[in-house]
């Protein structure tokens, strides 16, 4: 189906789950900050995972899908699972000690860029020069954030610190991404291959606790849980389903423009509860990353733009 044919947006059954899931996943950035600082930040992954795998598997057989997987498929799941569930995570949980969550968001939404690199050098396609223009606007904009990031340093003066965490952690996930477009990774449910790679990237997780933060601690705070079962249940599981039936209704492309409310809804987080000040520099920064962003996202799709897309798509429902 051609793009220009798809439903409309303002459709009730595609607007409420669009804003909806841009809304939540905006939000997920902003609940992080609660679970770290007191906790370890490799401790609170995991308890996030702990309780996000389960679900994850449960909804694989709400949905009828097959469990069973050959040998192929578990090692793209295990590898799947250190880069996206284990190495993206703990540099998202350690970055946000240094930044604020909103800029965090905000650089997580370039991850197409590497997402369309990647599929460059590894998968051969080709990129247009209209999304290499919004592209380079949207990088431009997120260059001024984090430039008027280390003039205020809200969190401190480490802020390098957090932006190479953030790169870190985007292009975990961008392997990821490019890594489950294989041959293989296309023949496999995706909430199959999540719950998989959850359990594997978990069991990483777990290790790296162990061997780096000592024993599990175990927080009485009703908030620090409350924000556990939040960022497992809402922001993973309840979220995808809706998402995937967004990609299915509208087709990818249209889907990606969630990013834009979830880019939204961070920053606005940002600025209530984190102290984030906004500077012309900023407000220009953030106009220039969202126009960015549009742009790239309107390019006449490749087969590179696509797998970028899709590929983001499928693991957006688990960032952060």
């Amino acid at each position: 189906m051609r793009e220009d044919s798809e439903p409309s947006l303002l459709r009730a059954a595609v607007i409420i789950p669009f804003l909806v899931t841009g809304t939540i996943w905006g939000s997920t950035w902003f609940v992080i900050t609660g679970q770290i600082g007191d906790v370890p930040a490799v401790w609170s992954v995991f308890y996030r995972f702990l309780l996000a795998t389960p679900a994850m598997f449960l909804l694989a057989v709400i949905m009828r899908n097959q469990l069973k997987m050959g040998a192929r498929a578990h090692i793209l799941a295990l590898s799947v699972g250190a880069a996206q569930f284990s190495a993206n995570f703990l540099f998202v949980y350690y970055a946000e000690l240094y930044l604020t969550s909103g800029i965090v968001a905000v650089m997580f939404a370039m991850m197409m860029v590497p997402n369309a690199i990647f599929g460059r050098v590894f998968l051969g396609d080709k990129l247009t020069p209209t999304f290499m223009a919004g592209s380079a606007v949207a990088m431009a904009g997120v260059a001024l954030l984090l430039w008027q990031e280390t003039r205020t340093a809200t969190l401190g003066d480490n802020v390098l610190i957090g932006i190479l965490l953030a790169v870190g952690g985007i292009l975990a996930a961008a392997i990821a991404n490019v890594v489950q477009a294989n041959e293989v990774g296309r023949k496999i449910a995706m909430v199959t291959l999540l719950a998989w790679a959850m359990l594997y990237g978990n069991a990483l997780n777990l290790v790296i606790a162990l061997i780096f933060a000592g024993l599990p601690p175990v927080p009485d705070s009703p908030l620090y849980w409350g924000g556990i079962f939040y960022l497992a249940l809402v922001g993973s599981i309840i979220t995808f389903p809706l998402h995937y039936n967004l990609v299915r209704q509208i087709g990818a492309g249209r889907t990606a423009y969630n990013g834009i409310v979830t880019v939204g809804v961070a920053m606005m987080l940002s600025t209530l509860f984190e102290g984030y000040r906004w500077t012309p520099m900023a407000a220009l920064g953030m106009a220039l990353a969202v126009l960015g962003m549009v742009l790239a996202l309107r390019a006449r799709r490749t087969k590179a733009v696509k797998v970028a897309e899709s590929a983001a798509l499928r693991h957006e429902a688990e960032l952060p």
